[in-house]
C-alpha cells in the first residue's frame, strides 16, 4: 500500500511525498525557518529541476549547482545555500549508511520505534525534535507499524494531536497545528 500524505497543497508535490521516502526525508530537512507547506514542497522542486530525485546523484553533485538549482525562483528555501548543503550531506548518509534507500532507515532489520529514532537522529541534520516528529509522521501518515514508534516519538505520537507537520491531513487539520504552534509560542512567551 502507498502511503497518501497531504501536506502542502500540491497534489504533485505530495504525491512525491507519498510514494518517495527520500522526499519525504529531505522534506522534513527543509522544514525549519519555513512554512511547512514550503518546506514539503521542496522535493518536488529539486526533482523538477535536476529530473529526478536520487541520493546518490545528490551525494556527488557538484555543491556551487547545488546551491544555484535551491536558488532558482521560487528557491526551494529561503536559505539555500545551507540547506543544499544540509541536503547534500543527507543524500550521502542515505547513500553510504543505507544503500541509497531512505526507507532502509525505518524498515531494514525490522526496527521498533526506540531504534528508529536512534537512526533518525544519527542523520545530519536531525535533532531529537526533528526525529521524533518524523517518527510520528511514519507512524501516523506512512503506514510504519514498528512497535513501540508513539512511545518513541513522544507526544508527536499522541493519538487525535494537531502539534506537528505528522498530524496535517487537510485544510482543517493545517488550521488546528498552527493554532496549536501559535499557542506553544505564546506560553513560552509568557
Amino acid at each position: 500500500m502507498t502511503p497518501s500524505v497531504h501536506i502542502t497543497g500540491d497534489p504533485d508535490a505530495d504525491a512525491l511525498l507519498s510514494a518517495e521516502p527520500l522526499a519525504l526525508l529531505i522534506g522534513m530537512l527543509l522544514d525549519q525557518q519555513v512554512p511547512m507547506e514550503t518546506a514539503f514542497a521542496g522535493p518536488a522542486k529539486l526533482r523538477d529541476r535536476l529530473g529526478q530525485l536520487d541520493a546518490a546523484e545528490l551525494a556527488s553533485y557538484d555543491a556551487d549547482a547545488l546551491i544555484d538549482v535551491f536558488r532558482i525562483s521560487p528557491s526551494i528555501h529561503r536559505f539555500p545555500g545551507s540547506m543544499a548543503g544540509r541536503v547534500q550531506s543527507l543524500a550521502g548518509a542515505v547513500v553510504n549508511d543505507w544503500g541509497g534507500d531512505a526507507s532502509a532507515i525505518w524498515t531494514r532489520g525490522k526496527p521498533d520505534g526506540g531504534e528508529i529514532l536512534a537512526r533518525l537522529k544519527a542523520l545530519p541534520g536531525f535533532g531529537e525534535q526533528k526525529a521524533k516528529i518524523f517518527l510520528a509522521l511514519l507512524g501516523k501518515q506512512y503506514g510504519l507499524e514498528a512497535g513501540g514508534w508513539r512511545a518513541a516519538a513522544g507526544d508527536y505520537g499522541t493519538e487525535g494531536s494537531y502539534r506537528s507537520v505528522a498530524d496535517i491531513i487537510d485544510p482543517a487539520s493545517l488550521t488546528k497545528v498552527r493554532e496549536f504552534k501559535r499557542a506553544a509560542k505564546a506560553a513560552a512567551k509568557g
